[in-house]
């Protein structure tokens, strides 16, 4: 099949996924005339989850274009806050689950599976669910089947947490789901909850919440203070944008 070449610029926060010679001012890459260019581009190593807005000789396509030799791609990076289809409810890989119990810590909908099932299991719950899917797997972020996904650049989870809330702006309703399942917590009587405490706790505390789905009990002990923390810089900077529940 006879080849030519385009010019094609990444955005510089694409830059992470391809290589030194793509992040040169616009490098020739060969195209065969029949590839469409969300296939170049995927080809190169960006997965089009992380992909904006695609310009060819300045005009707007979409991915199913097909490129010719000689012309001039730029390809932008997403433009944030990223409007998504329906509400902007999460699941994580299992290597992000740390960032899964902080986005539930806010109030964020937020699915985690704890062990590897795999990536088709995982798109194929993303689909179902229509929850976006995190993950740093760019393999994973290129199936088909995902209803939608995001890749997640840092290896920090204090960094993780910021991109995903400054990505998405989820509304945040702080202290209303369980870390552990995700469930929506509820208000408890201590008398309700006293089988499940620890001697030192029921003395020491008087104030209860529970899980409505796993019974999971929380009340405001040692680790309190640094949870806060996590809360008040979240929405400090990007808002509490939901009514807590009670």
């Amino acid at each position: 099949m006879e080849t030519a070449e385009i010019a094609i610029a990444f955005a510089p926060d694409l830059h992470v996924f391809v290589g030194g010679a793509e992040r040169a001012d616009r490098p020739a890459v060969r195209v065969d005339g029949a590839s469409t260019l969300g296939h170049v581009v995927e080809s190169i190593g960006v997965p089009l989850t992380e992909v904006g807005e695609l310009l060819v000789d300045g005009g707007p396509v979409g991915t199913p274009y097909i490129p010719r030799g000689g012309e001039r791609v730029e390809v932008r990076g997403v433009v944030r806050p990223q409007a998504l289809p329906g509400p902007a409810r999460f699941l994580l890989d299992v290597h992000l689950g740390k960032l899964a119990r902080q986005l539930r810590l806010l109030g964020v909908d937020t699915a985690y599976e704890s062990t590897d099932i795999g990536d088709p299991a995982l798109a194929a719950r993303s689909a179902a669910e229509q929850r976006v899917m995190l993950s740093r797997d760019r393999g994973l972020l290129r199936r088909r089947e995902l209803w939608a996904g995001a890749y997640v650049y840092s290896h920090r989870p204090e960094e993780q947490l910021r991109d995903v809330l400054s990505r998405f702006a989820p509304p945040l309703a702080p202290w209303t789901r369980c870390t552990a399942c995700n469930g929506v917590l509820r208000t408890a009587d201590k008398a309700s909850v006293q089988g499940r405490l620890e001697a030192g706790t029921e003395r020491s505390y008087d104030v209860f919440a529970e899980c409505a789905a796993c019974g999971q009990v929380y009340w405001r002990g040692a680790h309190h203070s640094r949870l806060t923390a996590i809360v008040d810089d979240a929405v400090r900077e990007f808002g509490e944008r939901a009514p807590a529940r009670s």
